[in-house]
């Protein structure tokens, strides 16, 4: 995939139809280091499954027989000699985390990540979602629980929502200095 709010997208989309309440979505950059973390509280995946994972010939696809996901964003992060690592235990979530180096020639860049949350929001499934993005210690955090609750009953979906949405996490990513993303 050409940008990592890609990757992001097709990870939270499994942790989606993996059934999970709440997916956390960490963006952090320090120290020369672009950390991606994605957990959910989904149904997980038993050992076996786990340690094949990573192999593009293993999916939970029923209309093809390669899953491209995971193997890009371990491939993506390893080039730039960065790490991947994946945890999950049936039943009970999965968490996969991948660290960048920052200025390798060979990372990817970030992308929109604004669009990546309307991407989610505008598909809701009832998933939701917090999106915890830091650069350099300074914070920018967005809850998909906190802004239902402000909307009192309008949908997340409408198109004025997704669009506020879209314009007020790029503007709190600038914010925070999220250029160096």
């Amino acid at each position: 995939m050409r940008e990592l709010a890609l990757n992001i997208l097709d990870i939270t989309e499994n942790s989606v139809k993996a059934k999970a309440s709440l997916v956390t979505v960490l963006v952090q950059a320090r120290n020369n280091t672009l950390t991606i973390r994605i957990e959910d509280d989904g149904c997980g995946m038993d050992a076996e499954f786990l340690a094949r994972v990573t192999d593009p010939f293993t999916t939970t696809r029923t209309t093809r027989k390669v899953g491209m996901g995971i193997p890009l964003f371990k491939m993506a992060a390893e080039m730039t000699g960065g790490t991947f690592d994946i945890r999950s235990e049936k039943g009970k979530g999965t968490t996969v985390e991948a660290t960048f180096v920052l200025d390798s020639i060979d990372r990817a860049p970030l992308g929109d990540l604004a669009d990546t949350v309307v991407t989610l929001l505008g598909d809701d499934k009832g998933t939701e979602f917090v999106f915890d993005i830091r650069v350099d210690g300074e914070k920018f955090v967005f809850d998909t629980r906190e802004l239902k609750k402000e909307l009192d009953g309008v949908s997340v979906t409408e198109p004025e929502v997704l669009l506020f949405v879209r314009d007020m996490i790029n503007e709190n990513i600038k914010s925070i200095g999220g250029e160096k993303l």
